[in-house]
């Protein structure tokens, strides 16, 4: 790829900065230098204001409602987004089920779902995971039997994200039990408010609630609102998780975000022998995080310019997910390092005002970062992928 920017792509980048300087609220920063997802209210705010624009869907063709942009403008794009502390938008309906209905939905579905995604009318969640099985997905035992111009679903869905305030699902479900055990999984999109769908929160170390058990008694699902072929599930949740590891490549190029408060934080802070960012072990530290994070971007240029030439990236993108979660969680751990004991508080001890605001968020977003090795496919599965796919063991 061109670094060097033609003068319409110069041109582009201005508008991006201009847009971004007047539509980023000053509250919604610190939650999103700390890589936490805003509320989905302000999710939904950021996305319907893209929509307006006609950025909507960056990624997406122009002929499903996308901008069409060449890998060069998704770049500009990204940095701008990240250098204005914008957040990234919600991913489960615009990177992963929407794409997977442009290429293998219906006609009606095309029509129906995809201009509400970009809109965001629809919120979306994913529901693949269950207990037994996560990573090894094909284990699933949801079930899905066919009833005239239905299918009835019965299963238990676990980890699965804002489900409590999604308007509708995309699930996989078993539809044959013959064969290997990835044959005869089906792709299902389910309306969230489908009588025999039962939704339990789970509260995790950051005590938010962001994830779900999700029990399906008998929910009835039409015919119609399988995606694809019957039993063919399995193929299209492949790419549909290697598009989950694009997301985090996309993500990568938002890290400076976390890294700037990091700076930050170290400017300030004062020790026994002068600011922290002074202290060579301190700055070493940090160099060594942004140089690694400046290594990933430069990898997801590489699957940007990929991609714009139709070829097979092979495994990078586990090979960026993989390093992008790690520098993730060093950087938010930094920021707590930086910010100092008080930092160890989710909420400001004393007297607020003489504490930086920042304080209660590095620690909830580097207690989140935990997540970021294990959802859209733990470490364990990406090296295992790049074992077998860049290295044929």
């Amino acid at each position: 790829m061109n670094l060097d920017l033609a003068p319409e792509d110069r041109a582009f980048q201005q508008e991006v900065r201009e847009f971004f300087a007047n539509s980023i609220p000053e509250d919604w920063k610190k939650t999103v230098r700390a890589g936490l997802r805003l509320s989905p209210e302000n999710l939904v705010a950021y996305q319907r204001r893209l929509a307006e624009r006609g950025w909507g869907a960056p990624t997406w063709p122009k002929e499903y409602g996308g901008t069409g942009w060449t890998p060069q403008q998704l770049h500009i794009f990204w940095s701008e987004a990240s250098a204005a502390d914008a957040p990234a938008q919600f991913h489960q309906g615009l990177e992963l089920i929407g794409p997977i209905i442009f290429t293998y939905g219906s006609q009606a579905q095309k029509d129906f779902y995809l201009p509400r995604i970009i809109s965001g009318e629809d919120w979306w969640c994913q529901g693949y995971s269950e207990p037994g099985a996560g990573s090894d997905l094909a284990a699933l035992r949801t079930r899905a039997e066919r009833d005239g111009d239905e299918y009835v679903v019965n299963g238990h869905k676990m980890w699965t994200s804002y489900a409590h305030v999604a308007d509708r699902m995309f699930i996989l479900a078993r539809t044959s039990t013959e064969g290997r055990r990835q044959q005869g999984i089906s792709l299902m999109l389910v309306d969230m408010d489908t009588p025999g769908i039962r939704i339990s929160p789970i509260h995790t170390l950051d005590e938010k609630h962001h994830t779900n058990e999700v029990f399906l008694d008998d929910v009835r699902i039409p015919a119609t609102n399988v995606v694809g072929e019957e039993g063919m599930g399995w193929n299209y949740g492949k790419v549909l998780l290697d598009r989950e590891r694009m997301v985090a490549a996309a993500t990568a190029m938002f890290l400076p975000q976390t890294l700037r408060a990091v700076r930050e934080a170290a400017t300030r802070r004062k020790t026994a022998h002068g600011l922290l960012i002074d202290k060579p072990e301190f700055r070493a530290k940090l160099a060594q995080v942004e140089i690694e994070a400046m290594a990933v971007q430069a990898m997801v240029l590489r699957l940007m310019a990929d991609a714009a030439a139709g070829a097979d990236s092979g495994p990078r993108g586990s090979m960026v997910k993989l390093r992008w979660s790690e520098l993730t969680q060093q950087a938010t751990a930094l920021w707590v390092e930086a910010l100092g004991p008080k930092a160890q508080h989710f909420a400001a001890l004393g007297d607020d005002s003489v504490l930086p605001e920042d304080m209660p968020f590095a620690l909830k977003g580097a207690l989140y970062a935990r997540v970021t090795t294990i959802y859209g496919g733990s470490s364990e599965i990406q090296r295992n992928i790049i074992a077998r796919r860049a290295l044929g063991l």
